[in-house]
């Protein structure tokens, strides 16, 4: 069952600090369009599933990358896809949005996701793998 989209973005807001809910939503689609690029078949799916449906559409019909982008590369492309954002700000947002995915996929959902990411994703979901 989807959590609700109040109950996500509360989440996102309350991780990420944000003074608005403008601004917890803002992070929430840019990352999750960027997250959309990278996820594919059943698994993409099956989070959508869990997102409330706003989330799962973008999540669905993400932007197009070219390759993984690195969780590097990942967290420059959100600071250049929000305005204002440096990557410093991009790491906050991407750590407030992704911890509320990681809460709503579960533990099997997110072993699965972290499979189809490259290394190091796991820090910016803050489910830390043992190496």
């Amino acid at each position: 069952m989807p959590i609700r989209q109040e109950a996500f973005v509360d989440h996102v807001r309350e991780r990420g600090e944000y003074r608005s809910q403008a601004e917890a939503e803002r992070a929430a689609r840019v990352v999750l369009a960027l997250l959309g690029a990278h996820l594919v078949g059943t698994v993409r799916a099956e989070l959508a599933a869990r997102l409330p449906e706003t989330y799962a559409l973008i999540l669905l019909n993400p932007l197009q990358a070219a390759e993984p982008l690195s969780p590097e590369r990942f967290v420059r492309a959100t600071a250049a896809w929000i305005e204002g954002a440096t990557e410093k700000t991009a790491l906050w947002d991407i750590g407030a949005v992704l911890s509320a995915v990681a809460a709503a996929a579960g533990d099997d959902l997110m072993r699965e996701i972290l499979l189809q990411l490259p290394p190091g994703y796991d820090l910016l979901f803050g489910h830390p793998q043992p190496t």
